[in-house]
């Protein structure tokens, strides 16, 4: 598996969680990407808001009613700054730009290049499948906090499956058409959407498990939902 592409989305939770930020974490992973491109892959790091993002939104919902462009933009920059921090810590691999407009191609010879989100409407997820056509990414790598995807919300169903594999017909039918910066899903609906038209295969695992991504990056078994 030399010369590979992937796309990484982060998920903010990870990066930055509500006791802060989480440099153990930031460690373990920057370890193993290392390793990984000295074996010839390259990567694309998206990063989430998260807890940043929610702080800032429910601080400043605290004091006015919040407009919804205001909302994602709130997002947004959290995004970047956690974007900034991953090149920072991948400081000599990185490409010194942060990507904040997927359509437009950065042109680099580094192996690592970050990114952040786009514009009020579009989610990272979003920004993931839209670099997967610009750069031509086959693979999307969705670090959350969750380890599958199920067949319906187990907060909610107890009878809710363990689903290791599915097609993007069904995922779409599970998450819905529509995205809004509020939304619970496992991979934004209209990110989706723009996958099953690339035919992106996209891996949903827990990001916490380092161990575990490592073990799909050398093609050995590991946790997490394949849809494609």
């Amino acid at each position: 598996m030399k010369n590979t592409t992937y796309i990484i989305s982060i998920g903010g939770s990870l990066i930055a969680p509500q006791e802060g930020v989480d440099w153990h974490f930031l460690q373990e992973f920057r370890a193993l990407i290392l390793k990984k491109i000295k074996q010839g892959h390259k990567f694309f790091l998206i990063a989430g808001g998260g807890k940043t993002a929610r702080n800032y939104v429910a601080a400043a919902e605290r004091v006015v009613k919040i407009a919804s462009d205001d909302l994602d933009w709130l997002g947004i920059h959290a995004t970047r700054l956690n974007a900034h921090l991953l090149r920072t810590i991948f400081r000599d691999q990185a490409n010194p730009e942060i990507i904040t407009n997927p359509t437009f191609r950065l042109f680099s010879d580094k192996q690592i290049m970050v990114a952040a989100g786009w514009k009020p409407g579009w989610s990272t997820d979003y920004v993931a499948a839209r670099l997967a056509e610009e750069y031509g990414a086959k693979t999307i790598i969705n670090l959350s906090n969750i380890d599958y995807v199920y067949d319906k919300d187990p907060n909610k169903h107890r009878d809710a499956k363990i689903k290791t594999k599915m097609n993007w017909p069904e995922f779409r039918k599970l998450v819905g058409n529509k995205w809004s910066p509020a939304l619970n899903a496992p991979f934004d609906p209209v990110a989706a959407k723009k996958s099953q038209e690339l035919k992106l295969e996209v891996v949903i695992m827990n990001g916490k498990n380092i161990k575990n991504l490592q073990n799909y990056l050398e093609n050995k078994k590991f946790i997490g939902t394949v849809i494609k």
